[in-house]
């Protein structure tokens, strides 16, 4: 069997011939992040043999993201190599990121009335914990102050819980993380292929449930309460992400006709599904309205009552799964698009996770590049907002023309950029910072990112028969949202020019959605009638959306676009 020896870690393990090489670091505990579900994509898992050791391993897959200065150099992918003899590694950095995660959001004031109830009985000393009147468990003495739940937000890159008093309707704290998941796959479509083989399903489940436990434990400790005495948690997300928190395959979700195959508007036992809460306790699924118009939306229009607000609201979840809602005085139409992991930093050359040193606001102006990265440190690469940041201002300093097309050298504009501009081998690419730049290909998943968006609204508006003009208010919701600006939004025209002064970012209405859930029982039945009478749009079986989507590919003119300060960078 040959030795893989793991040198940046001083760890070593034997593995049959033939393993992948990403696989065999897992095995010896090493953490190597793959979201594109090791397709060869993404580039991230990218790791240095040492000299002399390049025999042992082969090229068993097609695609990769390697230049050929590393491959000179002696990178491989480790998703993309498999091992057929004795190898020294070396794997760069891994510690976990720690993540700039939106965990609130907008929300209606709600009465207080859980669906949990606990009721002291002074003649038997007991005190009954009940569901809607359904006995849960009895306690000995009175415990009736020790009432607690949780909402969870499971997003398709972060997790955030937030435990709530239902006494009196305090939350006591929140916390925040990586969803263990994307380390394995980024995107819901690449979610969904590995959850479908029951090894997969397996992986994603559990690895899932030990974080929610993790970050459960954290928080009851931290309140110092025993987490015996939350009796429910509300589970939001999108529906890929729901089916997999439910342990259930999400094959149907991934062909044609798209089932949902889980029960929502449910619950089940916390103890069966492994959530380490009451024992007696249960965990709630909000409704879904479709396989891609899942619970994060469900929940955003109940805590941003779209149900009650007069005249024209557009709702929009930006990410890799983007869901849009138009509601027109109570009256609900929704879907979705593939937007891809483009919006996380994914599938990007210089594309980080929003951690220390990811660049999240750009500026050009003059032949200068200004930018501001998270933490203020040392700029390290890309994340999704100072990804559209500088296509944005790409685009505005002409570039890039319409198509997304870099300017040519020998020109004006290529004269005035020279210290950014590069061609390599015919291709150019802009360069920020010394580590970072941005290629032809990474402009082109902009562009198809937002393009998947814009058409998405687009079609909604075309099948409501309203205009843009005729919006009254946007509401851009999500933790990547909440790092936007407007002006970057317009310019790229991943919104139209009239939405200029009507957006609200609203934050994480997921999270708070799910806590809206767990204080006011009836608003459950309300979101229930909700998605029953909602319009679902399915964008495939639309004959306009790829015309739409094409027109949508282009950028804007520009010219008329004013500069924006960009907080002083």
């Amino acid at each position: 069997m040959p030795l893989v020896f793991f040198t940046s870690h001083n760890k070593q393990i034997l593995v049959p011939e033939g393993m992948l090489l990403l696989k065999a670091a897992r095995q010896a505990g090493i953490f190597i992040e793959s979201p594109c579900n090791r397709e060869g994509t993404c580039g991230k898992c990218k790791v240095l043999l040492h000299q002399g050791y390049l025999a042992g391993v082969h090229h068993d897959r097609g695609g990769h993201t390697l230049t050929a200065a590393d491959e000179q150099a002696g990178y491989v992918l480790s998703c993309q190599v498999s091992v057929h003899g004795d190898v020294r590694v070396e794997v760069p950095e891994t510690r976990q990121p720690m993540l700039m995660i939106v965990a609130d959001g907008k929300c209606r004031i709600v009465e207080l009335d859980p669906l949990i109830k606990k009721k002291f009985d002074p003649r038997s000393a007991t005190t009954t914990v009940t569901a809607e009147g359904h006995l849960m468990e009895t306690d000995i003495g009175d415990t009736t102050a020790n009432l607690y739940g949780v909402a969870v937000d499971i997003g398709t890159t972060t997790l955030v819980v937030a435990l709530i008093d239902l006494n009196t309707g305090e939350t006591l704290g929140s916390d925040a993380a990586l969803n263990p998941q994307a380390l394995h796959a980024q995107d819901v479509l690449s979610r969904i292929k590995l959850g479908s083989a029951d090894e997969g399903l397996t992986l994603l489940h559990k690895e899932l449930l030990q974080e929610l436990n993790r970050m459960i434990g954290v928080l009851a400790a931290s309140a110092k309460i025993n987490r015996s005495t939350i009796y429910e948690a509300i589970l939001c997300g999108n529906t890929t992400m729901l089916t997999l928190a439910a342990g259930i395959s999400p094959s149907a979700l991934g062909k044609f006709p798209y089932r949902v195959e889980m029960t929502t508007a449910s619950a089940v036992s916390s103890t069966t599904l492994g959530l380490q809460i009451a024992e007696h306790g249960q965990v709630w699924f909000p409704p879904v309205a479709s396989a891609y118009v899942g619970a994060d939306i469900t929940a955003g229009i109940m805590a941003s009552d779209l149900l009650r607000l007069k005249g024209v609201t557009l709702f929009v979840d930006i990410g890799t799964n983007g869901e849009m809602v138009l509601a027109e005085n109570g009256k609900i139409t929704a879907t979705s698009t593939a937007a891809g992991p483009a919006f996380e930093g994914m599938n990007i050359s210089s594309g980080m996770r929003a951690v220390a040193g990811a660049i999240e606001k750009v500026s050009l102006s003059n032949g200068a590049v200004a930018i501001h990265t998270i933490s203020g440190t040392r700029p390290l690469g890309l994340c999704g907002s100072g990804l559209l940041d500088a296509v944005a201002e790409l685009a505005r300093e002409a570039i890039i023309d319409r198509n997304g097309r870099y300017v040519k050298p020998g020109s004006e504009l290529f004269a005035m950029w020279q210290g950014n501009l590069e061609v390599e081998q015919g291709r150019t690419s802009f360069r920020l910072a010394e580590n970072v730049i941005l290629t032809q290909q990474d402009i082109r998943q902009v562009q198809l990112a937002k393009a998947a968006v814009r058409a998405g609204i687009d079609m909604m508006l075309l099948t409501c028969l309203l205009n843009p003009e005729d919006v009254d208010r946007v509401f851009i919701a999500g933790s990547f949202g909440a790092h936007l600006q407007v002006s970057s939004l317009i310019t790229l025209g991943l919104l139209p020019e009239s939405f200029t002064d009507r957006v609200e970012f609203v934050g994480n209405t997921s999270q708070s959605g799910a806590a809206a859930f767990l204080l006011n029982r009836e608003i459950r039945s309300d979101a229930a009638s909700m998605v029953a009478g909602m319009t679902v749009l399915e964008l495939s079986r639309e004959p306009e959306f790829e015309k739409i989507f094409i027109k949508a590919l282009a950028f804007p003119q520009l010219a008329k676009h004013q500069k924006v300060d960009l907080y002083g960078v």
